[in-house]
């Protein structure tokens, strides 16, 4: 089944095109990766999908329902960019703001600090925790909902390698009972737990499979990129002409 279908979408800001006659299906429990250059409209899809942005034509639906629907629980993760972390709140209290009605001493809190293994955080401030743990925070905070699509965008934010390969274990058992999808523009962050991969640049195109071909960037990115797979995983960008006039992410250990 169909968890995300998105059909003949178009979306502008104004007069400026953002995504132009996109078609995408992503079925039920699959875990995928959005990736694409800056300003291609990796994170505009995703809010598309979520319902916070309205196409300018064409239609997304979640599980049969066109989206802004009541009737799908989503889960959404925004970016994390460190801002207001030292605001007095603790961890419960981040949580429990996830569903109306929710007091800290709810279950459905102690479950989800549960399910993103951090239960003895809950009393802690927020600004006294690593991105990799913040992270975590958010993610339960969508999880009180018990959503059947979970969206997350740029979760590799703030995170170490160690804590960013912890996160996609967890993110892959989720999608196990749970859709999941991310955005991420760090190639090297993108890990073989994903199930498939949507490149986004203003056109969008679906791949089964983590693997990232040659021509797969070339074609996302408008340049040539030569990758390099290790196994912890992470990935390597090699260095590039951007004469070719692209906007490629370019890294280098």
């Amino acid at each position: 089944m169909s968890a995300i279908e998105i059909n003949n979408l178009d979306f502008s800001y104004g007069k400026n095109p953002v995504l132009t006659g996109v078609n995408l299906s992503i079925d039920e429990n699959d875990f995928a990766a959005v990736i694409g250059p800056n300003g291609g409209g990796k994170s505009t899809l995703v809010q598309l999908m979520v319902g916070l942005l309205k196409p300018t034509a064409g239609e997304v639906r979640l599980f049969g329902e066109k989206v802004p629907t009541k009737k799908v629980a989503v889960g959404y993760v925004p970016q994390n960019t460190n801002k207001n972390i030292e605001f007095p709140i603790t961890v419960g209290e981040c949580v429990a703001t996830g569903r109306m009605g929710l007091s800290l001493k709810s279950r459905e809190v102690d479950a989800a600090l549960e399910r993103v293994q951090i239960t003895g955080f809950k009393e802690r401030r927020l600004g006294e925790l690593s991105g990799g743990e913040r992270q975590r925070v958010l993610i339960a905070r969508s999880l009180v909902c018990n959503p059947k699509i979970l969206f997350l965008d740029e979760p590799s934010n703030n995170i170490d390698v160690a804590g960013l390969n912890s996160l996609y274990s967890m993110l892959a058992d989720f999608s196990e009972s749970m859709t999941i999808v991310i955005v991420t523009h760090d190639l090297m962050a993108l890990s073989h737990k994903v199930k498939s991969v949507v490149c986004v640049n203003k056109n969008v195109h679906y791949h089964e499979g983590c693997n990232l071909t040659e021509e797969m960037l070339q074609n996302t990115y408008g340049c040539e990129v030569d990758l390099i797979a290790h196994g912890v995983p992470h990935r390597v960008l090699g260095s590039h002409d951007h004469a070719h006039g692209g906007c490629c992410e370019h890294h280098q250990h």
